[in-house]
């Protein structure tokens, strides 16, 4: 989740230096892709490929293949092995932070019988493909529908999450007739990697936030031939589908969040100053509300962190393995609903796959970056410009979102608000979560943008 305090963070005088490039995977090669070699230090050397590696201007569409070498599964086991634990917190809840004896948990299944090879397996019976976009590689996943007239789908992905929180919603999106849908739901489905993150490349300058990234999508998606499309996300993805939306590029049909930013200008203070709720607010609005001035009074200093300092909280995260699943699996118990015990909606390998994939792309710093890059509150319709957008929107809140935006708040800040619904369960990462009822709601909220669109492909054939 990407936010900045309220109040803003002092205005950074020099930009950072960005980090060399330290991917310590091997990329095996197909149709003559080379992944960039890693910097002097990396874990692994990557894979030799005949082919030279793609230039800045390439615009070729690559297929692309995982496999990690095992000589960097076993280091992992063997950090993992020599944890030097600290003590156990001195409450019995998470005030202090998550409980050493879940991690402990969580982080010796991680050495002794999690593998690594399966969930490498299900990405790559995927079409996986990589493209060079301003100079920064961008690794997607591409999945085409097998029914007509399919609606292409960009969904964005967040932290700590990554491409793998769509995964469970790739059948339901591109198949709906096997999960209970209508044909004429089907979406072709684009799932990219942001820059600094698992696969994608890592940005060797500054400017990669989210205007520039929303940009990198547009031309990813025309790249693909999509005259048309629509856009989705949470977290990060919701930030970055904003963007879009302001940007309005030609083709950009309409955008779906789950993540909106809807406080209004006259509470943000109060929010961030830990006021009292003022006189007037609704019920919804209340509880919005106080869910707010909780996260940023008690559980937003991780994003402090990131925002302010990323490269000083990599060294430990890119270092020890059981502070990378410890910073990661905090916000799993926190935002998923699951009342603290992510394990009831995410399985153990699946909050594993994701960490690992972090793990092994060396990707703390990079990912960590996103955060300074934006530096922004997410949640503030002012800070994110949402009077702008002026294409179609739709949001659907889901109960155990950091907070649950109200509908009077949402009309408010968009004022292109077409489709508005609040699910019956679910937390922050839906698509992972409740992967059926969130590829549901894309369906619903997307299917009068299909019809908008049809009637305007009728009236320009003349029918």
């Amino acid at each position: 989740m990407s936010a900045a305090p309220l109040a803003g963070v002092r205005n950074r005088i020099l930009a950072a230096p960005a980090m060399s490039n330290v991917f310590a995977l091997a990329l095996v090669a197909t149709a003559g892709f080379a992944h960039a070699a890693p910097a002097p230090g990396a874990r692994a050397s990557v894979a030799t490929a005949s082919a030279q590696p793609a230039t800045r201007d390439d615009a070729s569409i690559r297929p692309f293949r995982i496999h990690v070498p095992e000589a960097q599964l076993v280091d992992l086991r063997n950090r993992i092995a020599a944890t030097r634990w600290p003590d156990k917190e001195t409450v019995d809840d998470q005030s202090q932070g998550i409980e050493l004896a879940k991690v402990q948990a969580l982080v010796r299944y991680w050495g002794d019988g999690y593998d690594w090879r399966k969930a490498e397996a299900k990405l790559n019976a995927l079409p996986e493909f990589v493209t060079t976009i301003d100079g920064v590689d961008i690794q997607f996943i591409h999945v085409r529908s097998r029914h007509p007239n399919a609606l292409p789908l960009l969904l964005t992905h967040g932290w700590p999450g990554s491409p793998l929180e769509f995964l469970k919603t790739i059948g339901p999106l591109t198949d709906p007739t096997a999960y209970g849908g209508r044909a004429e739901d089907a979406f072709d489905v684009v799932i990219p990697a942001i820059p600094g993150y698992g696969f994608s490349g890592k940005p060797t300058d500054t400017g990669w936030g989210p205007d520039r990234v929303g940009r990198a999508w547009d031309v990813l998606m025309k790249r693909l031939g999509y005259a048309r499309y629509v856009s989705q996300g949470g977290d990060h993805g919701s930030v970055i589908s904003d963007a879009m939306a302001r940007q309005a590029p030609p083709g950009l049909l309409g955008i779906h969040l789950n993540m909106p930013a809807t406080i209004p200008g006259d509470l943000v203070k109060a929010i961030n100053s830990g006021d009292p709720a003022p006189a007037g607010l609704s019920a919804d609005e209340k509880t919005a509300f106080e869910s707010l001035s909780r996260f940023f009074g008690r559980d937003a200093a991780y994003g402090a962190m990131m925002v302010t300092r990323p490269q000083t909280i990599s060294y430990g995260l890119n270092d020890s393995p059981a502070g990378t699943a410890a910073w990661m699996y905090e916000k799993f118990a926190q935002w998923t609903d699951s009342d603290g015990e992510p394990e009831r909606v995410l399985t153990r390998d699946e909050m594993l796959d994701d960490i690992t994939l972090y793990w092994l792309t060396s990707t703390a710093a990079s990912a960590s970056r996103f955060y300074w890059e934006n530096n922004n509150n997410n949640f503030s319709a002012a800070a994110q410009k949402t009077a702008e957008i002026s294409i179609p929107v739709a949001i659907t809140v889901f109960p155990h979102e950091i907070y649950r935006a109200p509908k009077s708040w949402s009309e408010q800040a968009y004022p292109s608000l077409y489709y508005f619904n609040e699910a019956g369960k679910g937390g922050h990462f839906a698509a992972w979560e409740q992967p059926q009822l969130f590829s549901e709601e894309l369906r619903a909220a997307f299917r009068p943008l299909r019809a908008r669109q049809a009637r305007t492909a009728a009236v320009q054939s003349g029918r």
